[in-house]
């Protein structure tokens, strides 16, 4: 499984994408600077682990779709489930029965959890907690983990990045920053801000472990200085349990929202937490009320069957743990072959088993862009889309196996420009860049 580096019809279709769409792409994350320059294959199809360019390439991938197919493209169980809706119709002016079986298959899936609302996407979850937050506690500014990449496009939180052209200081004047993993970092800014922090938002785990007793220590300090604790599950929900982050290490928050697994490349993000709180968006609340989540498309009746066949596969197929099983053959293989070509402390697998990412490192074992594009650029000439080597429960040995010996001949050529301490040579055009930029 060898790629044609020429990749004519994709470099002409990402030609014309940019032409009529900002960016390229419709998410920053999948844009062709994050790729090496003229090798941004356009997907024609996707099936299981697999998916095939324009140009007739075919690819063992990784990180499909931003972490959300996690059972594979075209899954039989999901797209039966949807295909049984379509012909039933999408939308109605009233709730369908539907709706009311998703949040009770949801509700049972995330126990932690009392009520739950759906939506399209996790900006549009993520910021109605955010709201909901401000709404109860009467306070404005709200805590973000500084230390997780991503939480929402609205401006609460795209105000903190370096992409923050058009929104006004006022804004991004209220959310404040707390690191990962440091209870006394936080605690002293909680204790600077009294009674001025709704939220302290996180995500619950990511490529380390909690240290001990960290997410419990959160809950206690949110308790007692009477801010929410949200858990931002878009990557944790479903790869770390069933229930997510939460339910594996027993940790109830305030609010949790959760997406990309939930559907399997389907539209469904969902909002879930107290009822105590989610009423205040409700019609049985006595108080002001908050203008919690209301979307035309929240409910579309074949996305929330996606989302149901999701959960009922994840606990009947084991698929978590597949998951587990999966990421820890990968990364075993992966540190064999760099150690093999000599390259360990340069190309390092981190996280966990069921969301692995790799690093790049340079000379000096510093992150580096140039290394991470020429290691991109060998996998795909070895037939492996892989932005990161986050697995998804369709791979088979083979597909493993055949990954790993790509990885074994692009630490080839890493340890080749290692030698020669310059990468350059092997980039074939301009280093890949991080999505977070000021300036193109």
């Amino acid at each position: 499984m060898t790629v044609d580096f020429t990749l004519p019809k994709s470099r002409a279709a990402n030609e014309r994408l940019h032409a009529l769409i900002p960016g390229g792409a419709h998410t920053y994350a999948k844009g062709d600077d994050q790729y090496p320059e003229h090798l941004a294959p356009v997907i024609s199809h996707g099936h299981g682990a697999h998916v095939w360019d324009v140009d007739g390439n075919r690819y063992v991938e990784y990180g499909s779709g931003l972490r959300s197919v996690s059972l594979g493209h075209a899954h039989p169980r999901v797209t039966e489930a949807v295909r049984r809706e379509l012909d039933r119709g999408s939308n109605f002016t009233r709730p369908s029965i539907l709706e009311l079986e998703a949040a009770e298959r949801f509700l049972d899936t995330v126990p932690t959890a009392e009520m739950v609302k759906f939506a399209k996407n996790g900006s549009d979850v993520t910021t109605a907690a955010v709201r909901l937050a401000r709404a109860v506690t009467g306070r404005t500014l709200v805590a973000v983990c500084g230390d997780h990449p991503f939480f929402s496009v609205d401006d609460w939180f795209i105000g903190t990045t370096p992409m923050d052209a058009g929104i006004p200081s006022a804004i991004t004047d209220l959310t404040v920053s707390f690191p990962y993993g440091d209870l006394s970092a936080t605690e002293e800014l909680l204790t600077r801000h009294r009674g001025e922090i709704a939220c302290l938002i996180l995500e619950p785990a990511g490529h380390a472990e909690p240290p001990p007793g960290y997410l419990a220590g959160l809950r206690e300090l949110a308790d007692r200085h009477g801010c929410l604790l949200v858990f931002d599950e878009m990557i944790t929900g479903l790869r770390w349990s069933a229930a997510g982050a939460q339910g594996l290490y027993g940790v109830a928050p305030d609010l949790s929202t959760f997406g990309k697994a939930l559907g399997n490349g389907f539209a469904v993000s969902a909002l879930a937490g107290r009822r105590d709180l989610m009423e205040h968006g409700g019609l049985r609340h006595p108080g002001d009320r908050v203008f919690l989540l209301s979307t035309t498309h929240g409910a579309e009746t074949h996305a929330l069957a996606a989302a149901m066949a999701v959960q009922t596969t994840y606990v009947e197929e084991g698929i978590t743990a597949r998951l587990h099983a999966l990421g820890d053959q990968l990364a075993a293989g992966v540190r064999e072959a760099a150690a093999g070509m000599g390259v360990a402390d340069h190309v390092v697998v981190r996280g966990r088993a069921s969301n692995l990412v790799f690093a790049t490192l340079d000379e000096l074992g510093q992150p580096s862009q140039p290394y991470r594009t020429l290691f991109l650029r060998q996998l795909l000439a070895g037939g492996v889309l892989a932005p990161s080597f986050v697995v998804s429960s369709a791979l088979t040995d083979a597909d493993i196996a055949h990954t790993i010996d790509a990885v074994s001949a692009a630490c080839a050529v890493y340890r080749k420009a290692l030698d020669a301490g310059d990468p350059t040579p092997w980039l074939g055009g301009r280093p890949v860049k991080p999505v977070f930029r000021q300036r193109v």
